[in-house]
């Protein structure tokens, strides 16, 4: 690459970073680490009403809970600054001006009620509206005197009538619009900012961004850049345009619709390491079968070359199957510290060792915030249909499920220490001296005690985890109900 490849991601601060953004920050990322390129976050709040309070920090905080570090940025600095746009105010109007001198660009003072009332007519007649030029067949002298007593105005770009406008992505090719169908769309707002077509055209010059990775609804507002590029002589930079993120076949993943965010994800008890993993597989491929990645590991093998063109569908089971893996690669103690957190929300104050229940649950956790469920029972013994007894596969029938219960309080009543060790031992000797199959006993067991289908662990764990008094009295328990 003939220049420095410095890359940007542009968010504004309208709430919560979404997938589809987080994507965009990660592909932005790795290009430009893959190219030993700086990765520079901008802020992009020009439209001042959708901005959500605290969302900068947010989204400042995401980026590196995600690990994307940025090189330059409005908290760290950087040679090109300002980095929010707001900040970059009186940046842009000087700009505007030049195009209007060249032709490029127009002010407009037409009202939003004069549009309206122009716009309701082409739909009458039924006919697309866009801008009209009204106001560009004003003089140059009328529009500087309007302009200069203060009457309000915005600056339009002056799209030509004819011809084609076009520019090249990275991932579509050769993209070719008909000037005829473009609106001259609004580069300064009458507060005096300017809009996201205008702004980001400035800024990405102005801070040498040499790739724009973006999504593919700008793909029909790009032609329109280009022009801008053309009309001041700069050159453009490289555009990748990624597809939508899509929650299914018919519709994009939206915050709207209950849609998680990369926070929601992580207070749910996702891993970083897994989303950033799984969200890196959202429209891009490694060229082979592979699918396991650390952060730097997608640095060393992205290629832009692996994007899609068609839209991903963003699959949940398919992000909680990568977080169980990643779960059971961590070490034993770094998921105690993890799952300790949940542990209280369900254990705080029941003695049970966490530790031994770590070891038992982290194999079974796929979602830390499905734990605390998962072991509510060693607190409190639940409410259960009694016929949990009974399971065929474990030989556990009606006739047999009293005397099993009986021998093992026989079995648990004296023994001493209460190790599992122990409590293997002497389960199993019983069961042995009693002629019985291991599931006969060690089911309805573990039923009676846990009032669960499903344990981290067998009726050994459980009566060891819940200490002999409690083990005894829930079985006392289950055998006065049966």
């Amino acid at each position: 690459m003939n220049q420095p490849v410095r890359t940007r991601f542009a968010p504004s601060p309208t709430g919560y970073l979404h997938l589809g953004g987080l994507r965009t920050a990660l592909y932005t990322y790795l290009f430009a680490k893959k190219h030993g390129g700086k990765f520079i976050l901008r802020i992009e709040d020009t439209d001042q009403e959708r901005e959500v309070p605290g969302a900068i920090e947010l989204i400042y905080s995401s980026l590196r809970e995600a690990g994307l570090f940025y090189d330059e940025g409005p908290d760290v600095g950087g040679d090109y600054g300002p980095y929010i746009q707001t900040q970059r105010k009186d940046t842009y109007l000087p700009y505007a001006l030049e195009l209007v001198e060249k032709g490029a660009a127009y002010p407009c003072f037409c009202t939003k009620e004069q549009l309206d009332e122009r716009r309701q007519a082409a739909e009458a007649r039924g006919e697309t509206w866009k801008y009209d030029k009204h106001c560009l067949n004003l003089s140059k002298e009328e529009a500087q005197a309007r302009m200069a007593s203060g009457e309000s105005f915005v600056i339009r770009q002056n799209i030509p009538t004819s011809g084609t406008a076009s520019f090249d992505d990275l991932l579509f090719g050769h993209i070719q619009a008909d000037c005829a169908t473009l609106d001259d769309n609004v580069l300064i707002k009458a507060d005096g900012l300017p809009t996201y077509n205008f702004a980001n055209v400035i800024d990405d010059h102005l801070m040498a961004i040499s790739h724009v990775t973006r999504g593919t609804e700008y793909l029909s507002s790009a032609p329109k850049y280009n022009l801008l590029y053309q009309a001041f002589g700069w050159t453009p930079p490289v555009y990748i345009h990624l597809p939508v993120v899509m929650k299914d076949a018919t519709r994009k993943l939206s915050k709207r619709h209950g849609d998680p965010s990369f926070e929601d994800l992580l207070e749910m008890g996702y891993l970083k390491e897994a989303i950033i993993n799984f969200i890196a597989l959202l429209g891009w491929s490694p060229g082979n079968d592979r699918e396991f990645f650390t952060l730097e590991e997608l640095v060393e093998v992205f290629d832009a070359k692996g994007l899609n063109k068609s839209p991903a569908i963003f699959n949940m089971e398919k992000l909680t199957w990568f977080n169980a893996e990643y779960i059971r690669q961590l070490p034993p103690e770094k998921y105690l510290e993890m799952a300790t957190p949940w542990f209280d929300q369900a254990l705080k104050g029941s003695g049970i060792d966490y530790r031994r229940l770590a070891e038992l649950m982290q194999g079974r956790t796929e979602v830390f915030n499905r734990v605390p469920e998962m072991v509510s029972f060693l607190k409190q013994m639940p409410e259960f249909d009694r016929e949990l007894y009974l399971n065929k596969k474990q030989k556990s029938t009606p006739e047999s499920l009293l005397p099993a219960l009986q021998l093992a309080r026989d079995i648990l009543s004296p023994l001493e220490p209460w190790t599992e060790a122990a409590l293997h031992e002497a389960l199993m000797s019983g069961i042995a001296q009693a002629g019985l199959k291991n599931g006969t006993l060690l089911w309805p067991l573990r039923v009676a005690i846990s009032g669960q289908a499903s344990t981290p662990g067998g009726a050994i764990e459980i009566a060891w985890l819940l200490g002999k008094e409690e083990t005894l009295r829930r079985l006392d328990a289950a055998i006065d109900d049966n």
